[in-house]
């Protein structure tokens, strides 16, 4: 195995360099450029930093072991292979190579914009999000898979309602969560939104808030951190953002996309039960129980939809061949309209986050930023150009 030296910021300024063929971008050391001068600091302080931020335009990401460079490499041809379908932006790779031998890396332009557990989602925002899961839907499976995008099989509904049980009672005894609340989740009705077969799509298989970038304005104007894609159960992908931007504005996004009640409920449970165990693992922590607190919050769809027996599967319809090279064709009908829609006055966001996690800019402590993601762009507040860096 592969052993990876530490890396210091002269050796990443050399790196840098050696990417870029000895040239620099900005032809100086300014703030958005790569040459000698350039600043140069992690994205997180530790041990061996592996993420380091470049000026203000990029990011330098190392792999730290040989399966971590082999993701990497599967990530930066399945971004080229994404990228047409989606109406947001996806990191471009300025240059890539190998920082020590066997062990990859990549410098990335950086996507502007903010966290989106640091700005609510507008109206337009969420219907940002529909194109990304109908995008993500239209990949083709085969071509995916050809890269390495390994698939998954579906989890287990009630395997996971049973752990959510066990984790509420604890949660409970510490008053910090009703167990009544997962009483409406009963063993038929997880039978009842088990996936369905012939349905696997490329899932991102992490929408979290740091990898969703999101704009003052409420618009998501890229997705990040690809390296993790399966093809597999597209709930999984609603239950990442009802967990990342909650869950009335997930289902809505959702149903736009075309997946209807069952898979939007399917995902809505396992985001629900993924907290709980989330939160009971991790005990105080602020993040865990405002993660439970958007996946819990109430949608109209689970109280207008029964789940019956000989209720056909309102999701996308299933592929008769599950190795086709497109995925399953959108829902014929998105069900009852799941929640009313938020305020959809883009204006109403204050404008640039005065939270500092938002700005990693120059000479800011990186310790400020708990958990930053290493493609994201500090929000330089409401950006007149409505796509201002669709491939940066």
């Amino acid at each position: 195995m592969t052993q990876a030296p530490t890396p210091t910021a002269d050796t990443v300024r050399r790196l840098v360099r050696s990417l870029l063929g000895g040239g620099d971008r900005d032809g100086g050391g300014g703030s958005g450029g790569t040459g000698a001068g350039t600043e140069v600091r992690p994205v997180r302080e530790g041990a061996a930093p592996v993420a380091w931020w470049v000026g203000t335009g990029h990011v330098l990401r190392l792999a730290p072991d040989r399966e971590a460079a082999v993701r990497q490499r599967r990530e930066l041809r399945l971004r080229d292979l994404v990228r047409p379908h989606l109406p947001v932006a996806v990191p471009v790779s300025v240059a890539h190579g190998e920082w020590v031998p066997g062990l990859t890396c990549t410098l990335d332009a950086r996507v502007r914009g903010g966290r989106a557990d640091r700005h609510e989602v507008s109206a337009i925002g969420e219907t940002d999000l529909a194109g990304l899961l109908t995008g993500l839907r239209e990949v083709p499976v085969r071509q995916a898979e050809a890269l390495g995008v390994p698939r998954t099989a579906p989890r287990s509904l009630e395997a996971l309602r049973r752990a959510a049980e066990r984790a509420a009672r604890r949660l409970a005894a510490a008053d910090e969560f009703d167990p009544a609340r997962l009483a409406q989740l009963t063993p038929a009705a997880t039978a009842q939104l088990a996936a369905q077969p012939g349905t696997a799509v490329l899932v991102h298989h992490g929408l979290t808030g740091e990898h969703l970038v999101v704009s003052a304005d409420g618009r998501v104007r890229g997705v990040l951190g690809w390296s993790d894609a399966v093809i597999g159960d597209p709930a999984e992908d609603i239950a990442a953002l009802a967990l990342a931007v909650g869950s009335p504005a997930a289902v809505r996004a959702a149903t736009l996309a075309g997946y209807g009640a069952r898979p939007c409920l399917r995902g809505l449970w396992l985001a629900r039960c993924d907290a709980l165990l989330a939160l009971a693992a991790a005990h105080a922590d602020l993040r865990a129980a405002d993660r439970l607190r958007r996946a819990w919050e109430p949608i109209l769809l689970e109280r207008v939809t029964e789940l019956r027996e000989a209720t056909p599967d309102s999701g996308p319809g299933p592929d008769p061949d599950p190795d086709s090279d497109s995925g399953p064709g959108p829902d014929s009908g998105p069900g009852p309209d799941p929640d009313p829609g938020p305020d959809p006055d883009p204006d109403s966001d204050p404008g640039p986050d005065p939270d500092p996690d938002s700005d990693p800019g120059p000479g800011s402590d990186p310790d400020s930023n708990p958990d930053p993601d290493p493609d994201s762009d500090p929000d330089p507040g409401p950006d007149p150009d409505p796509n201002p860096n669709p491939e940066p």
